[in-house]
């Protein structure tokens, strides 16, 4: 038996990168999972047909910073497999590289409704749902090192997840006592498409590496096996942390001066 069998997940950002590879990894241990894409169909179809096709796995267009959306995806996961258990929030996009004083509005705002609106809005449907069937689930949010590592050019990626952060250990504690768990993943470089500079300049990826104690970049498939722990009965009693997951790239902040 697989350890998510009859468990129903959605994860948000599940065409590419790190959600691709939790979506996989949930799927291969038995649950039925819906992903999100934003615009890439194909491949977001790849992801569940490499799950099993249709009744295994479907893949909802969804901007997750809408809320209209949001709803929307929910009804088409429950009207496709049933009650909902596990959620991921993978969807997101990165740092602009623009400084403060360049930013416009309009930037700041697309990062943070992507990358903080889109978990509040799928953690609260996520909740609404477990509420009323009066039902246990998990919850785990991708975050980043960059929580409280900041960058120059980052304040809008930063500043999301900083405060994905805060809403994560949040909800984990208005949520335990009703047996839904929340927890965070904030990963370090990982090679995906969010790194396709390093991926495609050998020099690049060799620098960045060299900057990492560990001496490698990280792989989506790592990150998943840590969500899928999380998500799993063996995480019972862990509720309300982030797991760091970076090759002790974060700890390298003061050194050197």
């Amino acid at each position: 038996m697989n350890i998510f069998d009859n468990q129903v997940a959605i994860v948000t950002g599940g065409e590419s990168g790190i959600g691709a590879a939790c979506a996989k990894a949930l799927g291969n241990a038995g649950a039925r999972v819906v992903i999100t894409y934003f615009q890439n169909v194909a491949a977001a179809q790849a992801v569940c047909a490499s799950i099993g096709g249709d009744d295994r796995a479907i893949a909802v267009q969804a901007d997750v910073g809408d809320e209209a959306a949001v709803e929307r995806l929910f009804e088409a996961a429950e009207q496709a497999f049933g009650s909902l258990g596990l959620l991921v929030n993978s969807a997101g996009l990165n740092m602009s590289g623009v400084m403060l004083v360049d930013m416009a509005l309009k930037q700041f705002d697309r990062v943070i409704r992507s990358d903080l609106y889109g978990p509040f809005l799928t953690c609260r449907r996520m909740v609404r749902a477990l509420e009323a069937k009066n039902a246990k689930g998990r919850i785990v949010n991708i975050s980043s090192i960059h929580e409280r590592a900041p960058r120059p050019g980052g304040v809008d990626y930063d500043s999301a997840k900083g405060g994905l952060s805060q809403l994560t250990a949040t909800l984990a504690l208005e949520l335990a006592p009703k047996g839904i768990a929340v927890n965070g993943v904030a990963p370090g470089m990982i090679l995906t498409p969010m790194n396709q500079s390093a991926l495609d300049h050998p020099n690049e990826l060799a620098a960045k590496e060299d900057a990492i104690p560990w001496k490698r970049a990280g792989r989506p498939d790592e990150v998943a096996a840590l969500v899928a722990y999380l998500l799993s009965p063996a995480a019972d009693y862990i509720t309300g942390t982030t797991v760091t997951i970076d090759g002790a790239l974060s700890l390298t902040m003061a050194q050197g001066a």
